[in-house]
């Protein structure tokens, strides 16, 4: 149905997750994809690996999306390998830890704007040179469900980065149009991914199902999709634009 061919997509933060699952899925639809982490090398060598294995051409490149030197480093990389970055998806993320507000210290707050919110401002801007030669780039912010309703307990400044990435998504999407640059977010719900086997504890996991009406978590295949879509040539005309993937949780 889609075909990335002869198309450089970067995924951050694709070591695991929504990351990986996007990096596969570009790479079957015949993408280049530059994988990015930080501190996973296990997991990126294993999806290096499983990319090159199915025959598919692929760039590591590690660094702190959060500071600008590391990012300009890895934006130069992607240059002196392809020349071009077609699709740029914006996915790292962490909550790093669930705090309520009065035990929320001014250093954890700043990691947690770093990594989700100021990522997205720095490794677009650096990459933007790239992204506008290719003619009709995408970028793909991920945001969250977070965004919407502030997150489950102790995700305040979770979900305050995130919402700052659905606000900046509509920001971009009109300061680039001009470049011919379209820019939406995919806002994913309860997705069953190492993130929540992390930061979640069963019960409140259990409990959240009870809220989305398919009745189970998502998939990281299935958050993808809409980002596939997104990427592709059927969005040429779709910018600004959030598209929640949260099996209906939204709807109560």
């Amino acid at each position: 149905m889609y075909s990335f061919e002869n198309k450089v997509v970067w995924v951050t933060g694709s070591s695991t997750g929504i990351g990986r699952a996007a990096a596969v899925s570009f790479a079957r639809h015949g993408a280049t994809v530059v994988i990015h982490g930080n501190s996973s090398i296990d997991e990126l060598e294993r999806l290096r690996d499983e990319l090159l294995e199915q025959g598919s051409s692929c760039l590591v490149v590690r660094g702190d999306v959060g500071d600008r030197a590391q990012v300009e480093r890895m934006v130069a990389q992607i240059q002196e390998a392809y020349g071009q970055l077609d699709v740029l998806v914006n996915n790292a993320g962490a909550l790093i830890q669930r705090t309520r507000l009065e035990d929320l210290e001014e250093e954890l707050w700043d990691r947690v704007m770093n990594v989700n919110l100021k990522s997205v401002y720095l490794v677009t801007k650096a990459a933007l040179p790239l992204l506008k030669r290719a003619g009709k780039a995408r970028i793909i912010n991920v945001t969250s469900i977070a965004a919407r309703n502030g997150g489950g307990f102790g995700s305040i400044a979770y979900g305050a980065a995130k919402g700052g990435v659905s606000t900046m998504t509509r920001g971009m999407a009109k300061d680039l149009i001009e470049y011919g640059i379209t820019v939406n977010a995919i806002s994913p719900g309860v997705i069953a991914t190492p993130f929540h086997d992390r930061f979640t504890p069963p019960p409140i996991r259990e409990k959240t199902l009870s809220t989305i009406p398919m009745g189970r978590e998502g998939t990281p295949e299935e958050a993808v999709g809409a980002a596939l879509f997104l990427a592709s040539e059927y969005a040429d005309y779709i910018t600004g634009e959030i598209i929640e993937v949260n099996g209906g949780q939204l709807m109560d």
